[in-house]
C-alpha cells in the first residue's frame, strides 16, 4: 500500500485551477472591487465558491506550515482564502506549538490577508482565539494601522471574546475605530457591537450606545442596534440626528 500523498501548495493550486470559472471571475472582481483606486485593486480572482473552495482545503489538510504560508503568498484571491482555510483548520487541530506557529504566520503574512473576506474567515479564529487567554495589547496596535486590512483584523478577532461573553476590548476597540473613514470599518464595528448585544450583553451594548451613538458612522449605528426592536431602532437613529 502506497502512502498518502503530502499536500502542498502546488498541488492547492492545481486542484483550484481545475474549478476555474472565468465568467465567474470577472463577477467577483467587481464584486470584491478591483478597479483602480478602488479597496480590491488588483486582485485577481479564478472564480470558484467558497464552498468548494473548502472542499479543496478539506482535502489538502495536513500541509506543513511553509507550503501553507507558499500558498499564501499568492496574487490570486482564492489561493490565499483557500490557504487561509487550511491555517484555521491547522490551528483548531494543533497542540500549543502548531496554535503559536499558525498565529505567528498568520501576523507575518498579514499584507496577503488583504480582502474583507479573508479577514472574517480567519481573523477570530486564529488572532482572537490565540489573545484571548493572553496579552491583547496587538489590537491597539492593528486598530492604529494606516492599512484598513489589519485595522479589520483587530476588529474581528474580538468575534472570540465576544462569544465568550466578554464586551470590554470589543468596545475598547471600537472606540479606536469610531473615526475611521472607510465604509469597511464602519461596517465591521457595527457588526461586533451588534454581536456583543448577541452574545454578551444587551445591556452592555446600550450603555456603549449612551455614551458613542451620536459620534458613530450611521452605518455602524444602523448595523449595531439591527437585532433591537424597530421603535427602539428609530430612537437611536433619532438621537444620532440630533
Amino acid at each position: 500500500m502506497s502512502p498518502p500523498e503530502i499536500p502542498t501548495a502546488a498541488k492547492v493550486r492545481a486542484a483550484l485551477q481545475a474549478l476555474q470559472d472565468p465568467e465567474r471571475a470577472l463577477g467577483s472582481a467587481r464584486f470584491f472591487k478591483t478597479g483602480k483606486g478602488q479597496y480590491g485593486e488588483g486582485d485577481r480572482f479564478l472564480g470558484i465558491t467558497v464552498p468548494a473552495q473548502r472542499v479543496v482545503a478539506r482535502a489538502h489538510r495536513g500541509m506543513l506550515l511553509a507550503e501553507i504560508e507558499a500558498l499564501l503568498a499568492s496574487p490570486i484571491h482564492e489561493e490565499r482564502l483557500t490557504a487561509l482555510l487550511i491555517l484555521v483548520n491547522a490551528y483548531a487541530k494543533g497542540d500549543e506549538a502548531t496554535k503559536k506557529a499558525c498565529f505567528d504566520l498568520y501576523l507575518r503574512n498579514l499584507a496577503w490577508v488583504n480582502n474583507w473576506d479573508l479577514v472574517d474567515s480567519s481573523a477570530h479564529l486564529i488572532v482572537g482565539d490565540w489573545l484571548a487567554s493572553r496579552d491583547r495589547r496587538i489590537l491597539r496596535k492593528l486598530a492604529r494601522s494606516p492599512t484598513l486590512w489589519e485595522r479589520r483584523v483587530a476588529m474581528i478577532a474580538t468575534l472570540a471574546f465576544i462569544r465568550d461573553g466578554e464586551s470590554d476590548d470589543a468596545f475598547a476597540i471600537a472606540t479606536l475605530l469610531l473615526g475611521d473613514t472607510e465604509d469597511l470599518m464602519h461596517k465591521a464595528v457595527g457588526w461586533m457591537l451588534r454581536e456583543v448585544g448577541k452574545h454578551a450583553s444587551e445591556d452592555a451594548l446600550r450603555g456603549y450606545l449612551k455614551e458613542h451613538a451620536a459620534e458613530m458612522p450611521r452605518t455602524t449605528l444602523r448595523y449595531a442596534i439591527e437585532r433591537f426592536p424597530a421603535q427602539e431602532r428609530q430612537a437611536w437613529l433619532a438621537m444620532k440626528r440630533r
